[in-house]
């Protein structure tokens, strides 16, 4: 398969979120196991989980079929992934369910570019276009579940927010390069 840098890059980053996705939610699952609060949220976010290890297993097998190395950042966004998953856990459910309409609104987006890459610039990478459709359309449903959840951006909330959507968009930008 030939090389294209582009198409490297987009392997790169996706698996790079979809592991950091799973963490947050390794992270969440484990706080609200330790708290053993609420039953309800951790069956929701452990459904959510499934459906990340679903897009996360798919670009392994892209990064190995296709010789991309992974982002070398993989150990902190491990750490911080799970790090940040645990605190929103510990937040409550208002944080939790934050946490993930934040990440994946920023993910929509990041997604949506890839899409219109690839329908226009990459044609004949239909599979990879017809996953990441699916992909996207899976957080889609995320953030509205969270939204439903309770997910809100009033009062503090807005700052936690910012700060989810500012990290998240610095990792794309890393994940990208390095």
């Amino acid at each position: 398969m030939k090389k294209n840098k582009k198409i490297e890059e987009l392997i790169r980053v996706d698996h790079a979120g979809e592991r950091g996705a799973v963490n947050i939610y390794d992270g969440q699952l484990f706080a609200l196991q330790l708290l053993k609060s609420d039953p309800d949220t951790e069956s929701k976010i452990a459904e959510m989980k499934e459906h990340e290890k679903e897009h996360l297993k798919y670009f392994e097998q892209q990064l190995a079929e296709r010789k991309v190395r992974p982002t070398l950042f993989l150990p902190l966004w491990d750490l911080l992934g799970v790090s940040l998953g645990f605190v929103t856990g510990i937040m409550g459910k208002k944080a939790t369910m934050l946490c993930t309409a934040s990440v994946e609104e920023v993910i929509d987006k990041h997604y949506q570019s890839q899409i219109e890459y690839l329908e226009s610039e990459e044609k004949e990478e239909k599979n990879l276009l017809k996953k990441i459709k699916k992909f996207r359309q899976d957080e889609l449903d995320h953030r509205d579940i969270a939204y439903e959840e309770g997910a809100t951006k009033d009062g503090p909330f807005f700052f936690l927010d910012a700060i989810i959507k500012t990290g998240s968009k610095i990792a794309i930008k890393v994940a990208k390069r390095i």
